[in-house]
């Protein structure tokens, strides 16, 4: 177990957002977190590295309270990709390492180009003149870049064409299968649920409402009209 949420509920303003949510994740692999349009979802996935708080119930990471952590170290071991790719200003390479440079750390630009489908020809490239899919993946080999236990995809195939899709969808398998990292995948698409497999929950309305495995959780994400 690396995270466990005990009834975790979150506000906006007048509306509860989230209502008495409790789960436990694996220790690697990939974990879904499914549901319709504004179920939830991408709120959920913020507090698991501190970008929002609850406002009730308790959030553990390996064991530990989060609130006892402090937020930029938790960050450093949960890194989070958006919907949207939001680069830096600057080159692929400065993107990438602008991380690891922040901490006095070495990072190997091309191995993370390499791990993430792009040639290492793209590291001179400014980051504002990538494709939306090519940016993308560079998102995701900066946030790989800070080496974390857990990486929080929030519907990061939304903006993408077919084809960048299918990268970004095998990018995650290569992940799972050749390093001891937990991928927490927010979608609302059931044959995408299928496609990246794992275990998970699907969530509608601010509650967890059922718990299985990938085609399980599309079966039921379908009838419910996700």
């Amino acid at each position: 177990m690396v995270f466990a949420f005990k009834d975790v509920s979150k506000n906006r303003g007048e509306k509860t957002v989230l209502r008495g949510v409790s789960f436990e994740t694996p220790e690697s692999g990939v974990f879904m977190i499914v549901g319709p349009s504004g179920s939830g979802k991408s709120t959920l996935l913020r507090l698991f590295n501190r970008l929002d708080e609850p406002d009730r119930g308790t959030i553990l990471y390996r064991g530990r309270d989060i609130r006892s952590i402090n937020p930029r170290r938790l960050r450093r071991e949960v890194g989070i990709v958006f919907q949207t790719p939001a680069p830096l200003p600057g080159t692929v390479e400065e993107n990438i390492g602008f991380g690891p440079k922040q901490l006095g750390n070495d990072v190997d630009v091309a191995g993370l180009l390499r791990q993430v489908g792009l040639s290492v020809d793209f590291a001179g490239v400014m980051a504002d003149e990538l494709s939306v899919g090519e940016a993308q993946r560079m998102m995701i080999a900066r946030a790989l870049a800070l080496r974390p236990s857990v990486l929080l995809l929030d519907e990061p195939t939304s903006a993408l064409d077919p084809a960048s899709v299918r990268a970004i969808e095998t990018l995650v398998h290569n992940l799972v299968r050749k390093d001891e990292i937990l991928i927490v995948f927010v979608s609302h698409l059931t044959e995408q649920v299928r496609r990246i497999g794992g275990e998970g929950i699907l969530i509608d309305s601010g509650r967890v409402i059922y718990r299985d495995g990938a085609d399980k959780l599309a079966d039921m994400l379908e009838r419910i009209g996700g």
